[in-house]
């Protein structure tokens, strides 16, 4: 599967600083690799509220969650070399 063929997801809320950070790494690390992302607001939707409120910021890669509160930029390229 190439890099471009995974979907990043960055779940997160408003203000938190956490979540600045992680989405600079899924910034570049999708720019880089040509990688479809999207952010979503927890706090807009109850499911994923009560699911990863505690756990902020968290990234999916293809719907499964890969980290959360800190994204290591070289696992995150590993994973999306799978």
């Amino acid at each position: 599967m190439a890099p471009a063929d995974h979907r990043i997801t960055l779940l997160g809320k408003p203000g938190c600083h956490l979540c600045d950070d992680a989405r600079a790494v899924v910034e570049r690390v999708a720019g880089e690799l040509g990688v479809p992302w999207e952010e979503r607001d927890i706090t807009a939707s109850p499911e994923d509220q009560a699911e990863y409120w505690e756990m902020i910021p968290v990234v999916l890669v293809d719907g499964v969650q890969h980290t959360y509160w800190r994204v290591d930029e070289a696992r995150l390229r590993a994973a999306l070399a799978r």
